[in-house]
């Protein structure tokens, strides 16, 4: 178990121990991008159990918010993303995970969640785009 003492806004932002920052609901965001194209993958969260056996298995886990459960990703596709490189920002509740994802992201069946972009001018009605 890691030393729970509080840190300074410096040692935080600036030492080498890592004391992730966990929001009100026990979560981090997570983003995951893939580490050869720097695409986004998706956007999800963790909880300390995600993020403990992410870092132990080297596979990506999640809480799902939806579902009020622990999952890891491609647990049921096969589509699993294989954690090269964690990223914590200068706060300590956000990560960016560099990872190798093992076929499409997306439970669409699609490489990336982010597979549409919003038109900036168009009403909401016509607002969205696939990204070809």
């Amino acid at each position: 178990m890691s030393d729970q003492s509080p840190l300074s806004t410096a040692e935080r932002e600036e030492g080498r121990r890592f004391a992730p920052k966990y929001d009100p609901s026990g979560l981090l965001t997570a983003v995951v991008v893939d580490h050869e194209s720097l695409e986004v993958l998706v956007v999800a969260y963790m909880n300390e159990e995600a993020l403990e056996r992410t870092r132990a298995s080297g596979r990506v886990h999640f809480w799902s918010r939806s579902r009020n459960e622990l999952w890891l990703k491609g647990e049921t596709s096969q589509n699993f993303l294989n954690v090269v490189e964690i990223r914590v920002d200068c706060d300590q509740d956000a990560l960016v995970i560099h990872a190798r994802p093992d076929g499409p992201t997306c439970h669409t069946g699609e490489r990336s969640c982010f597979y549409r972009k919003l038109e900036l001018s168009a009403d909401d009605a016509r607002a969205l785009s696939r990204i070809e």
